[in-house]
C-alpha cells in the first residue's frame, strides 16, 4: 500500500485531487478571514479554550500542557495568533493547490487541525487530518502534478552544477 501511494500514477492522480480539495478548503477559509467584513480574531476560540478546557469523565483536563500554553502565551497574544491563523490557512491552501512544498504545507495544516482538536473543536478537523495523512504518506508522489516536480528538478540541477 505504501509503495503504491508513493509510486503509482493512479495514486498520484488521487493524491492530486485530495491535495487540491484540501488546499481549496484551507485557501477559502483563510481568504475569508483576511478579506471578511469584520476583522478576524482568534480571541473567541482562545477564550473558549481557557474557559472550557477539554476534560475527561472525571472532570480532569485531558491536555494540561496545551491548556497551559493557551492560558499563558496565546491568551496574551491574540493578535499574533489571529495573524498566524489567517495567513497560515491561506498559505497552506496556496501551497497545496499549486503543489509547492506540499509535505510542508500539509504538515502545518495538520498542526493547525490538531491544535483545534485539542481545544475541543471537532468540525472538519478529523477529515482534514485523514486526507493530510494520505498526502504525507504519498510523499513526493503527492506533488508530482504540481510545482514540487519542477522545484525538485531545479534543485537537482543546481546541486549537479556545484559539484
Amino acid at each position: 500500500m505504501l509503495n503504491w501511494l508513493r509510486t503509482n500514477k493512479i495514486a498520484m492522480a488521487i493524491l492530486t485531487v485530495l491535495r487540491v480539495y484540501l488546499g481549496y478548503q484551507w485557501l477559502s477559509s483563510g481568504f475569508g478571514k483576511i478579506t471578511g467584513d469584520t476583522a478576524f480574531s482568534a480571541g473567541g476560540l482562545i477564550n473558549n479554550i481557557v474557559a472550557n478546557p477539554v476534560t475527561g469523565p472525571e472532570g480532569n483536563a485531558l491536555y494540561p500542557a496545551y491548556n497551559w500554553f493557551i492560558e499563558t502565551f496565546a491568551a496574551g497574544n491574540v493578535e499574533l495568533f489571529s495573524f498566524l491563523v489567517m495567513w497560515g490557512e491561506l498559505l497552506i491552501g496556496l501551497g497545496l493547490i499549486v503543489g509547492l512544498f506540499t509535505k510542508t504545507a500539509v504538515f502545518f495544516g495538520m498542526v493547525m487541525n490538531f491544535a483545534f482538536l485539542f481545544g475541543g473543536t471537532v468540525s472538519v478537523n478529523p477529515l482534514y487530518i485523514l486526507i493530510g495523512f494520505f498526502i504525507i504518506v504519498g510523499g513526493q508522489n503527492a506533488g508530482k502534478i504540481g510545482l514540487d516536480f519542477y522545484f525538485r528538478k531545479f534543485i537537482a540541477s543546481k546541486a549537479k552544477s556545484t559539484r
